[in-house]
């Protein structure tokens, strides 16, 4: 499929992997933000892919593309909250940010 060749595809399929077996760590009580971590990280997966196969139709793939960065902002904003309630620490927040911000760089500049 075309979307596996996408290096921001790639990368926001490792990052779900890994937050995943993150979340799994966090003590009982936080389940609303780990779902909202899931769902967000699916939704940009997920629009990315869906997206990437629409290439006749610019202004169509383009709308899956900005709801793709959209869910890539709103995972942004739970690592927020997540440092603010001490489940991971700054430089974990930091990392996850940073790489974040790549797979948004990318997606931004598809055609």
């Amino acid at each position: 499929m075309n979307h596996e060749k996408l290096e921001c595809y790639r990368q926001l399929v490792a990052m779900a992997e890994e937050v995943a077996r993150r979340m799994a760590r966090w003590p009982r009580g936080h389940a609303y933000l780990s779902d909202q971590i899931r769902r967000a990280m699916a939704s940009a997966v997920l629009n990315l892919a869906e997206g990437n196969g629409k290439r006749r139709y610019r202004a169509e793939r383009r709308r899956f593309f900005e709801a793709s960065v959209g869910s890539v902002a709103e995972v942004s904003a739970c690592f927020d909250l997540a440092f603010i309630y001490g489940l991971i620490g700054k430089e974990d927040q930091e990392s996850l940010k940073s790489r974040l911000r790549l797979s948004y760089t990318k997606i931004r500049a598809l055609p």
